[in-house]
């Protein structure tokens, strides 16, 4: 159906009337004032046509809309009927569709085609655009009232657009309107016959309200037009017989359609008639011309015939009120241009204008005029009506007019705040006539003088005026019934004369009084037997006076003169509000009067019937005193009794809420005795005013707990309740539900500091729990769900939509408090598990979609105030984050409805940007929080419609489309996509990449220029930090930035867009790396300078930052894709950041620079270790180092961490380079504090655990309570670092000539020993452990070191603590040697480190040690025999790990067996035993490798050892995978095998070492024939079978054979050159370690030929072997040897390593003592000529 194609229509060919408006107002996103000429200009014909714009409808137009192609045949159709309906042109029916379709249709167009076709459903919609046509013409005359209102006004933005545009229409306007004025009120009704039948009584109705308000709106604009224009004669009598036709609007052509809800507008309509005329007498100018004797220059002057006319006019007139001031003013005009003329009817006029009470009816007026609407209509009226009075008075005989209600008409125009002013100016000229002679009747009656004086205050200026005339007054007026006694009068009584003194007030002696000399003069005004006025010639303060009123109504409190009393108080309060509030500077002078209103409030409230308007006046006082002194308004007002409190003192929130011991105090009675059953409520709106500036006021915390009562009432009486109490005056309620919620708001916005966090409620903890779980809350959910509909009615009903006080505007601010302290609550909430009964009235899923969510989502459709469908998102963004629910689901059947407002506003190029802005950010929450949701408003559609496919396509109805809009670098600058806004869509878009909407991000990456356009902010060039004006252009490129990052690192880089290559490539080449670089760097300077004022763009500046800092790490690995390869450049970013750590990390801390500087050290850590360059940073890094750790601990931790890990970094890359370091002594103090330091609070920490543990078991959950929270044992943990920072200086300084001094001054080692043995005893802090056992490793390296550490008791330390390590268990074999990798921290790693330490201590400090370790072995024995059984049943690469420290460790203990022999020789015995058995176990796995890799799979419970894996570890294959993963799988067991089989080989090669040393010297035994062969057990049997992997068969010479013959088979093996089918070891090594390998099987050979030897001659010479078996042992060895050596011989020829001995041992010790044959290049090997010199010896 083609009508989506009407919908699309350009917005720009047509305006609505209502966008019109609110562009004027300066409410869109034009605000600029060449941007509103242009409208003006656009739409300059329409305002100057105004109504007759509207054509009626003709048969052409219908034929016009039929030949029309583009619009859809429906709609035509449709469009005739409304131009049925509205008798409306058909052509601008079918506009007026088309705008409303666009602005106010709240369907789908899906649903509109529906619509269309349904007759219920189109009679409706008929109805609905009836309503927007007349809402439109309103609007058209609302923008000329605009103008006319401001194009004079200096303070307007757009005057100059304005005044040129009035200019233009001024010529014929006012004809125009004129018509049009006579065209409406002689209309006849519209009927069912002429307009059909859905013309109703009802729509009748509405039709003629329309036809009201719009003559009213027009009157408006002509009155305000003649109030800048001059009106002709001819114009006054043409304006006045038609205003005499029409009655003033009483006689309406169609009166009997007038109800009572019209009779406001009529009233208007009369008032605005009167104005005209009045206006067009120009009575100021006539004023003018009197005064300067130039009457003929007035325009009447020269219109007899006018005048003439108009004289029999008006003599016709009298028989309405609004007759009246144009009587009055055309009374003045003859009187003043012709006095000398029929006076006689200048005399009947007048009187009819008093008979018509002209001056009370002005009174009415302007409060009528000023209620409602414009204020400027209001103000311009009392303009006029102030020159009307002023001549009136200035021509008249006081006397003769009205005065009570002349001063009341003087009080209502001296309202306006520059006729004030005016006034003031000239004091004695007009008005000012009425001042003096309501000061002629001061005291007697105070307030008509306090009345006209408080309308003259204004401004600052005009206070001071009003006080020093009060307080200087010259005349006293009083009444008497009788002549007193104590005075002399003249004959005639016209002068009286005190003869005594007299006190005026009879107040007790001591308080304020005025006091009346002696001899003063009194004239006598009126005497005679009714009474005397007499007026004495008497100077004083009226401040004082006023202070004795007050005294006196104190005192007459309980009498029945308090009502009279009140009366002369309450203009006296009211006098002072109105100062205080004007000019705050006068409250000192009036500190008599001010202080006295407590008492006043005090006595007042608590007598029977209380005087509720003077009580109101007095809060109000108090209202604005508190703004300036709360805690001084607090105190006095706590002792008033007026204010609820509490009875007992408040402990606990059940408590509070409960109300318990909670009083009313005197306005809580007020309220339910007094109020509420008269339904006038001056005392509640004055005490919600006067708690809101208390708790603004900022008052301390105790005072904020006194207020907890009045804030209680509030929540528990009046909000649950207000809006069902009983009411005299329309808008009361909406203003009382707005204080409420002004009062909470402003509770919720108080800053916490102001809030101390005792356990006592809080009166922010006290709202935040009524809201969230009594009926308070229920309430404000109420008030949300007014709806948008509502709000609209109100509005409508309104007379004009300016006003910005009327009940409209009352109920929308109402309704945004609402959302806003919601929102609040729902923040500030403590988080708990219970749902509250608020967030389930929000969340909840009502039937007939009345559930809140949707009720929230359609205030999009609201369209006066922009701040209120903004507010409503904002807290539908915060439902959408916390609640657990769909908001998809709670839209129901509206959602594709509400999407299309959203998406229209957004698109829409004049809306408001900040809604735009909210919606963004409510879609960028939804796209993480509301799946479905965000579906709906992606709106992707698959391609081609197959299932299968997975490409998709933007449907009509996407956001994205506006979203690229937004990014668009072309659109960047024009007005519709400021900063704020192309923020807001690419944080929409980064929550896309954030979250994987892999369907969104498909689309956006392939579109056209798309990453041409995202990284168009990177290209920019932005303010230095210190001038930063938009800081959203910061969080825009970080949010460019994380969104390439996020790219780069998800997407393959060979399938990267091309486009964002290009983009990269550019982005390189013009040098922005550099640029960012040095930005982020100035961003962070900027930071650390800014230190104290703090920086108001944190955030900003951190998220920029943060985005920076994953882009520079993922350029560490994706530096081919980034285009980050030249060395300078990454040169130049590391130095970059480095002085950003630097800066942030050196200046006196602040948590922002803290933050930054965390920030930036990991990025400094991991560029260093990543690009392994260290240019000189040594320096600025233990400067960080010595600033970080003087600062505060607990902010510091993870810093210092980062800082300690940088310089490992930096010591083990220099390691490399070699060189050396001028910063060690320094670093090594500040390290060594730290290391003691920490080991201190460890012990500390851990005792603590160790209580602990009795009663909690699990580990970590006894951490966070440890005493010093922070000292956990963690891998990256500060202590832990810092003793591998330790090891690195010590290992930097290895002639030790640093660290040996620094220790003597720090005692490291005794606390790091504490702690490691109280580790080791609790089996706590294993991290800890290992790096301390590293440190001391590291240090016994060097003769000086090992004598430290040994001296400081490391035996003590780790000798018996480490058996609570491990278990030893009873049946021998032990479970605790565990197949964990050895990679990962273990405690049997620990155990190993302490073998190592002590293995490395004995081989430095030989015989100073010897004792040491023999107690090492005896105390450890179990677990050393233990660990060499176990290599036979467990091959796991840990074991293996520890049986070759183990043997590392007897290895270096064995060359002292003569002090084992002595102190522990059945050990001795055993481990010689053990050994050999080792021997034979290595020697059988090696052997034979199929049964090894058997043993590894069975062992292992699965194929794969844990040895190190293949580097890129993948989750477990999924089964059809592992097929293709064989040959992967294959050579990762191979690895393990070969690694198992290296260590194997090592453990075998320290074995045969150690074993060198339990067995005669070689030479000695071969050539000393009186050698002790006791001294040496022997070790093998005599047998020549091959090795047997049984544990009963011993171990014998073929045991070393075969030892012999397994590493010559294995050295051919890693000779032979890759073979090609199996994967051999060649393949599968690196040359260092194949060369290494082949040194360790040389030494091995070595060894094991030189124990073979050793031992055949120790059997040789031994006398208890048999001579038998002599003689089969050196055929045997003869035949075995002979055939080795031709194989080694053939093996040399070839070429091998030279010398075995300097072989390198692939292992972290030093390599083990070898027997000292040296290298010798020529000739063979040392050894093979010793085996052949026992060879031959043998054979002898």
């Amino acid at each position: 159906m083609p009508i989506i194609t009407l919908l699309k229509y350009t917005h720009s060919s047509l305006r609505s009337c209502r966008e019109l408006w609110t562009i004027l107002l300066g409410r869109s996103a034009l605000r600029e004032p060449a941007q509103i000429d242009a409208e003006l200009d656009n739409n300059w014909d329409r305002l100057h046509q105004g109504l007759s714009y509207y054509k009626p409808s003709s048969s052409s137009s219908a034929g016009k809309v039929k030949e029309n192609k583009d619009v859809a045949q429906p709609l035509k159709d449709f469009g005739l009927r409304i131009s049925k309906l509205l008798n409306l042109d058909e052509q601008q029916s079918v506009q007026l569709l088309q705008c409303y379709l666009q602005e106010d249709y709240r369907g789908t167009r899906d649903s509109l085609k529906v619509v269309l076709k349904d007759e219920r459903q189109s009679q409706a919609l008929l109805l609905k655009i009836a309503d927007y046509y007349y809402e439109e013409r309103m609007c058209l005359l609302r923008c000329v009232l605009l103008l006319l209102t401001y194009f004079q006004d200096e303070r307007h933005p757009y005057r100059a657009e304005y005044s040129n545009c009035v200019n233009k229409l001024e010529k014929d306007l006012v004809s125009k309107y004129q018509s049009q004025f006579e065209n409406l009120f002689k209309a006849e009704a519209p009927t069912w016959e002429t307009h059909g039948n859905l013309m109703t009584e009802r729509q009748v109705s509405r039709w003629f309200l329309q036809c009201l308000r719009e003559q009213s709106l027009l009157l408006e604009i002509i009155f305000l037009y003649y109030a800048y224009f001059e009106m002709s004669p001819s114009d006054l009598l043409s304006f006045t017989k038609m205003f005499k036709e029409q009655g003033f609007g009483l006689r309406q052509t169609n009166r009997h359609l007038v109800d009572k809800s019209m009779d406001a507008l009529v009233d208007r309509i009369g008032y605005l008639s009167s104005l005209i005329l009045v206006e067009g007498m120009d009575i100021d100018f006539l004023h003018k011309c009197a005064l300067e004797d130039c009457t003929e220059q007035h325009q009447f002057s020269s219109a007899p015939d006018v005048i003439k006319e108009m004289d029999h006019l008006l003599l016709t007139f009298g028989d309405i009120p609004h007759h009246g001031p144009v009587l009055l003013a055309w009374v003045l005009l003859r009187h003043t241009l012709r006095p000398d003329e029929s006076s006689p009817v200048i005399r009947r006029i007048g009187n009819t204008a008093l008979q018509l009470e002209v001056f009370k009816y002005l009174s009415t007026m302007l409060k009528g005029l000023g209620a409602s609407g414009n204020n400027c209509t209001a103000s311009t009226a009392k303009m006029c009506v102030y020159g009307l009075l002023s001549f009136v008075i200035t021509s008249f005989e006081e006397e003769s007019l009205q005065c009570s209600h002349l001063i009341d008409a003087a009080c209502e125009v001296l309202s306006a705040p520059s006729l004030a002013e005016v006034f003031w100016e000239m004091p004695n000229m007009g008005l000012g006539m009425i001042l003096d002679s309501a000061v002629g009747m001061f005291p007697h009656k105070i307030g008509p003088l306090l009345q006209l004086l408080t309308a003259l205050l204004s401004n600052k200026s005009t206070v001071k005026k009003v006080y020093n005339f009060l307080d200087k007054m010259s005349f006293y007026t009083q009444v008497y019934k009788h002549k007193p006694n104590d005075i002399i009068s003249k004959d005639d009584e016209t002068l009286w004369r005190r003869q005594t003194p007299k006190l005026l007030y009879p107040l007790g002696a001591g308080q304020t009084n005025l006091w009346m000399p002696q001899g003063v003069l009194g004239q006598v005004m009126i005497g005679g037997e009714q009474g005397y006025v007499v007026r004495w010639d008497y100077s004083y303060s009226s401040w004082t006076l006023f202070t004795c009123e007050v005294e006196m109504l104190l005192h007459v409190v309980s009498t029945a003169d308090v009502i009279a009393h009140c009366a002369r108080v309450k203009p006296i309060l009211d006098l002072v509000h109105k100062i205080i509030s004007t000019d705050w500077t006068v409250s000192d002078c009036l500190l008599p009067l001010t202080s006295r209103i407590y008492m006043l409030l005090q006595r007042l409230t608590s007598v029977i019937n209380p005087p509720v308007d003077v009580i109101a006046s007095c809060v109000n006082c108090l209202s604005v005193l508190a703004a300036r002194m709360p805690g001084k308004v607090w105190s006095s007002l706590h002792h008033t009794g007026f204010l609820p409190f509490a009875s007992n003192p408040l402990t606990s929130m059940a408590q509070c809420v409960s109300a318990e011991g909670m009083k009313a105090g005197n306005y809580g009675n007020l309220l339910v005795q007094i109020e509420q059953p008269r339904g006038e409520y001056a005392v509640t709106i004055a005490f919600l005013r006067l708690i809101t500036t208390l708790v603004k006021g900022q008052l301390g915390s105790t005072q904020n707990k006194g207020l907890i009562p009045c804030v209680l009432l509030v929540l528990k009486e009046m909000l649950p309740t207000y809006h069902k109490w009983r009411y005299n005056t329309y808008g009361v309620r909406e203003r009382i539900g707005c204080l409420i919620l002004e009062l909470i708001h402003a509770i919720l916005n108080l800053s916490p500091e102001g809030e101390d966090q005792g356990s006592t409620p809080t009166l922010q903890s006290l709202c935040i729990y009524s809201l969230a779980n009594t009926e308070a809350g229920q309430a404000v959910v109420n008030i949300m769900g007014v709806g948008v509909d509502t709000i609209d009615v109100v509005l409508a009903a309104q007379p004009s939509s300016c006003g910005s006080e009327g009940p409209g505007q009352i109920l929308i601010q109402t309704v945004k408090l609402a959302f806003s302290v919601t929102n609040n609550v729902i923040r500030l909430k403590p988080p708990s598990d219970a749902v509250s009964p608020l967030e389930q009235a929000l969340t909840q899923h009502g039937g007939h979609g009345n559930n809140l969510i949707v009720v929230l989502a359609k205030y999009i459709y609201h369209k006066h105030d922009p701040a209120l469908p903004r507010l409503a998102i904002q807290l539908l963004k915060r439902l959408a984050t916390v609640a657990p629910m769909s908001v998809y689901a709670c839209l129901g059947s509206d959602a594709a409805a509400i999407r299309d407002a959203f998406l229209t506003r957004l698109q829409s190029k004049t809306e408001d940007m900040r809604i735009k802005v909210m919606i963004l950010e409510f879609l960028t929450v939804a796209v993480e929080t509301q799946p479905g949701l965000i579906e709906l408003f992606l709106n992707l559609e698959v391609k081609d419609g197959n299932e299968g496919s997975k490409e998709f396509l933007l449907g009509e109805w996407s956001c994205l489309h506006v979203v690229l809009d937004l990014i668009d670098s072309k659109q960047q600058g024009k007005y519709w996509c400021p900063p704020l806004l192309h923020r807001a869509a690419l944080a929409f878009l980064l929550a896309l990449w954030q979250d994987r909407r892999d369907s969104a991000i498909s689309v956006l990456r392939t579109k056209d220029k798309f990453w041409e356009n995202l990284t168009t902010p990177l290209f920019g060039t932005l303010t230095p930090p210190s001038d930063t004006t938009e800081p959203c252009v910061l969080e825009t490129c970080a949010f460019v930035m994380k969104i390439i990052a996020l790219e780069i690192y998800y997407v393959v880089s060979g399938s990267l867009e091309q486009s964002l290559k290009d983009g990269l490539q550019k982005f390189s080449n013009a040098r922005r790396y550099e640029y960012w670089s040095q930005y982020v760097k100035s961003l962070v300077c900027h930071v650390a300078e800014m230190e104290e004022e703090g920086i108001c763009y944190f955030p900003e500046t951190q998220m920029l930052i943060s985005a920076w800092r994953m882009l520079m790490i993922l350029s560490t690995t994706h530096s081919e894709v980034m285009q980050l390869t030249e060395d300078s450049t990454k040169l130049k970013l590391f130095m970059d950041v480095l002085d950003g750590t630097k800066a942030t990390l050196t200046t006196p801390m602040s948590v922002p620079c803290l933050r930054l500087g965390s920030m930036m050290a990991t990025l400094l850590l991991i560029l260093l270790k990543q690009w392994k360059r260290s240019p000189d940073i040594l320096s600025p890094l233990s400067l960080m180092l010595e600033s970080v750790l003087q600062a505060d601990q607990q902010m510091m931790e993870r810093t210092k961490a980062k800082i300690f890990s940088a310089l490992i970094s930096v010591l083990q890359i220099q390691g490399l380079n070699g060189g050396d370091i001028s910063q060690l002594p320094q670093l090594l103090l500040s390290v060594c504090e730290t290391v003691k330091d920490e080991a201190l609070a460890l012990i500390d920490n851990t005792r603590h655990m160790s209580q602990m543990t009795d009663t909690v078991e699990d580990e970590d959950s006894m951490e966070t309570d440890s005493p010093r929270g922070l000292q956990k044992d963690q891998r990256d943990g500060v202590c832990v670092l810092a003793l591998h920072l330790a090891k690195e200086l010590c290992r930097t300084d290895e002639d030790g000539e640093h660290w040996v001094s620094v220790m003597r001054k720090v005692p490291v080692l005794p606390s790091v020993l504490n702690a490691v043995e109280l580790s080791l005893r609790s089996k706590h802090n294993l991290y800890f452990t290992e790096a301390a056992l590293h440190l001391l490793l590291t240090l016994a390296r060097t003769p000086q070191g090992a004598a430290a550490v040994a001296g400081a008791g490391v035996i003590q330390t780790i000798c018996l603590p480490l058996l609570s390590v491990y278990e030893v268990s009873s049946n021998g074999a032990s479970q605790s040697f565990s197949r964990k990798s050895q990679d990962s921290a273990c405690w049997p790693g620990v155990y190993r480190l302490c073998m190592s330490l002590m293995e490395s201590l004995l081989k430095t400090l030989r015989y100073n040690f010897i004792n040491e370790a023999l107690d090492f072995v005896g105390v450890h024995q179990e677990r050393i025999l233990q660990c060499l059984n176990a290599v036979r049943t467990v091959q796991s690469l840990a074991c293996l790990d520890e049986a070759d420290h183990t043997v590392g460790f007897l290895l270096q203990l064995s060359s002292f067996c003569k002090e084992w022999q002595f102190h522990l020789p059945k050990l001795l015995r055993d481990v010689q035993i053990n050994l050999c058995y080792l021997c034979q176990t290595c020697t059988y796995l090696l052997h034979s490798k199929k049964m090894l890799h058997h043993y590894l799979q069975a062992k292992n419970g699965e194929s794969l050892p844990p040895g190190p894996l293949p580097r890129t570890q993948r989750p477990p294959q999924t089964l059809n995978k592992e097929a293709a993963g064989g040959g992967e799988r294959e050579e990762a067991e191979q690895k393990a095998l070969l690694a198992v089989q290296c260590s194997l080989l090592k453990i075998l090669s320290k074995t045969l070492a150690t074993l060198q040393h339990f067995t005669p010297d070689c030479c000695q035994i071969l050539l000393d024939q009186c050698m002790d062969l006791a001294e040496y057990r022997t070790l093998f049997v005599l047998s020549f079978t091959t090795p047997a992997f049984d544990p009963d068969v011993a171990p014998s010479f073929g045991t070393l054979l075969a030892t012999i013959n397994v590493a010559l088979s294995m050295l051919s093996e890693v000779d032979k050159k890759k073979e090609p089918v199996s994967l051999s070891i060649v393949s599968l090594a690196s040359s260092e370690e194949i060369q290494a390998l082949k040194s360790l099987l040389m030494f091995t050979m070595e060894n094991c030929f030189y124990v073979l030897i050793s031992q055949a001659a120790r059997c040789l010479k031994d006398p208890s072997i048999l001579p038998r078996d002599k003689q089969r042992l050196k055929q045997e060895l003869s035949s075995e040897l002979s055939t080795l050596l031709s194989s080694l011989s053939r093996h040399f020829r070839r070429g091998s390593p030279s010398s075995p001995a300097s072989g390198i041992l692939p292992s972290t010790q030093s390599k083990p003592p070898t027997p000292g044959s040296k290298a010798s290049h020529e000739g063979q090997e040392p050894f093979i000529q010793l085996v052949q010199a026992f060879v031959r010896l043998v054979q002898r």
